[in-house]
């Protein structure tokens, strides 16, 4: 019996000492110089963030002050500071960060593991008595829950928002990021900023369609999953399949379509794409359909170009690490250091071969979920013979002029809204007014401004997320439970104050947190079955 129970300490105790991290560091304060308000302050650097060095305090508060006002030596000090955290972040994103394993948990690992216990079960229980059954089966089933436990945590790897947020980062403001527990959420217009658009596109590519830009926004948002998993048996994205709607969206939040068209055709050789890729569908919205590699005119080499909306990155002619390509498979990409990812080519298939991710494609062959177009008129015909020679948006920022050649003749289509969502087109050939209409559609909307294009969010494993975080007058909770109350307290543990919540959904709460004076904050929520999150946040 003391064997037994002895033999079951070690095991516990092996087990624990093998699943906690302990590490102690003794933390020495900087001594900050302000040297336009004459001051010094002791603190541990926080964080750099809008021009302004966030500083914690000897007292446990969180304090600002304009990076410029600092001395020369303590501005290297906070920059060099920062820098290491950026360095980190592009480490764990090649070492630690990124999606799950391509293998499942039930691997032959797994498997080899279960038969042993197995067999070592029947050979414990084949040699013990009966009364010692009670005392060996406790000890049995807990080994067995420990190890294939284990299997588990080390498959169950999700995506670093952080990761991700350092992809669309350059294209800020045109694009605005957030996340929650299950999507990294991507806001945009979808009309590019860094290239025109629709010149060169020839032939019979023009369906007349134009670029109207879209509300990306809020729920209409692009997902892009956190925690990917690799499909047993990708679908191949041809002329059968996905055939309508998005599977990716590039990092300056224009949609990327199947590199075919809903008709079968390759968009690029039969001469329907412009000179970036790109044209509009029938909803008057621009998309790319093949790799948007121009972007790296703009961004990092190491960095993805796009994120395909099964949650894998895609990447250009280098690695994250910048070495050359590696072979490809048949999804177009490949696995390297331990994660998944796509590339894209000037060759066919151009970025994705199969989806390599578990995906939903519904019944009119368009993956889901994703965001979605709102047209504003009906689909236009195709004008065969014309060549789309130049798009230039208006003086006033509310509308564009699309001029081709079609039958030797000049004409143009010029179409502006206004701020109540009425849109009017006006068609000229040679010149001449032909015809013009005016629809009432949606109001146009603004991408949301974020500093750095980083809407911070704070999430905790109950399912709790908070943003903006450091934040000003508001702070927005999210809950995957319906929430009662919400509580704050100061790092003293003082309640400052507590907000009852009569909310019959799940959608995000809105806190006027502009009474609290700047400093270091905990928003406790509790929700319908009493079940208690906490989550850190500074008041800025």
């Amino acid at each position: 019996m003391k064997k037994i129970i002895c033999l079951l300490l070690l095991f516990c105790g092996v087990n624990f000492s093998q699943a906690h991290d302990l590490n102690y560091e003794k933390v020495i304060p900087h001594q900050w110089k302000i040297e336009k308000e004459n001051k010094t302050i002791d603190g541990s650097f926080y964080m750099l963030k809008d021009g302004k060095v966030f500083i914690e305090t000897t007292e446990q508060k969180i304090v600002s002050f304009p990076l410029q006002n600092l001395s020369a030596a303590d501005k290297q000090f906070a920059i060099e500071k920062e820098n290491k955290i950026l360095a980190l972040n592009r480490e764990l994103l090649q070492h630690q960060n990124v999606v799950m394993k391509s293998h499942s948990v039930f691997d032959y690992k797994f498997f080899i593991v279960a038969i042993f216990f197995l067999l070592f079960g029947i050979f414990v229980f084949s040699i013990s008595k009966k009364p010692q059954y009670k005392y060996a089966m406790p000890v049995f089933v807990m080994g067995l829950c420990f190890a294939l436990f284990s299997f588990t945590l080390k498959s169950l790897q999700s995506t670093n928002p952080n990761t991700i947020n350092a992809a669309f980062a350059p294209f800020v403001p045109n694009v605005h990021t957030f996340y929650d527990t299950t999507y990294f959420w991507v806001e945009s217009k979808g009309i590019p900023t860094t290239h025109p658009m629709m010149a060169g596109i020839s032939n019979s590519g023009w369906q007349r369609q134009v670029p109207i830009p879209q509300c990306y926004m809020g729920t209409n948002a692009w997902p892009i999953p956190l925690k990917p998993t690799m499909a047993a048996n990708p679908i191949p994205v041809d002329a059968v399949h996905f055939t309508r709607g998005a599977i990716a969206i590039a990092v300056n939040g224009v949609p990327i379509f199947n590199e075919h068209t809903n008709t079968g055709a390759d968009a690029l050789t039969a001469g329907q794409l412009d000179t970036y890729g790109g044209h509009c569908g029938r909803g008057d919205d621009y998309h790319y359909h093949i790799a948007p590699l121009h972007l790296y005119a703009y961004t990092s080499a190491t960095l993805p170009i796009a994120y395909a909306l099964d949650g894998f990155a895609v990447y250009g002619s280098v690695e994250p690490d910048g070495t050359n390509m590696q072979t490809l498979d048949a999804n177009h990409g490949h696995s390297y250091g331990g994660t998944y990812h796509y590339h894209g080519t000037t060759t066919y298939p151009y970025m994705i071969g199969n989806m390599a991710g578990n995906v939903t494609e519904d019944n009119t062959h368009q993956l889901v979920p994703q965001a979605a177009a709102h047209p504003v008129r009906a689909g236009q015909n195709p004008l065969n013979g014309a060549l789309i020679t130049v798009c230039n948006p208006n003086a006033t920022g509310n509308g564009y002029k699309m001029i081709y050649t079609y039958q030797s003749n000049t004409d143009s289509v010029v179409y502006s809204w206004d701020a109540l969502g009425n849109y009017t087109f006006k068609y000229y050939t040679a010149g001449n007014l032909d015809s013009s209409e005016t629809k009432h559609g949606f109001v146009q909307c603004t991408v949301p401004a974020t500093p750095n294009g980083i809407n911070e969010l704070q999430t905790n494993e109950n399912g709790l997320t908070i943003y903006p975080n450091p934040c000003g007058k508001s702070l927005v909770i999210s809950h995957l439970s319906l929430v009662n109350t919400i509580e704050v307290f100061d790092v003293f543990g003082k309640n400052v104050f507590t907000q009852p919540i009569n909310n019959s959904t799940t959608q995000p709460i809105s806190v006027d947190v502009s009474n609290l004076t700047s400093g270091v904050y905990f928003v406790k929520v509790i929700d319908s079955k009493g079940v208690s999150s906490v989550s850190k946040f500074v008041k800025e």
